[in-house]
């Protein structure tokens, strides 16, 4: 099991990450995660409505609620042009960071 201190800053990127791939609600976000990372992490419900918060406030997601399904109406969550365009912008970030611990966290000879 992963420790959350080690994602907690990239929790943003991944909700974006699921979001840009398709419109979703809040438990199918949390259920994408625990799946996608066999159990080894799981968001807590109140984490994920904190950070999807944040984001539907800076303007990177929209909130739309969907057909009725199971007798309850679900509220969904698409990603913005601005936030499309802040992902990309933290992905790349990530990238040059896991490069940069590659390097330092490699055997040296």
């Amino acid at each position: 099991m992963i420790h959350s201190d080690l994602i907690r800053g990239h929790l943003e990127s991944v909700i974006l990450k699921l979001i840009l791939e398709q419109d979703r609600y809040g438990y199918e976000i949390a259920n994408c995660i625990k799946e996608r990372t066999d159990d080894r992490f799981s968001i807590k419900e109140a984490t994920l409505y904190s950070i999807v918060n944040r984001l539907e406030k800076r303007s990177l997601i929209e909130s739309y609620i969907g057909e009725k399904t199971h007798g309850k109406k679900r509220r969904y969550y698409k990603i913005t042009t601005l936030g499309r365009a802040y992902f990309e912008t933290k992905k790349e970030e990530w990238q040059e960071l896991r490069e940069i611990l590659d390097t330092l966290l490699e055997e040296t000879s």
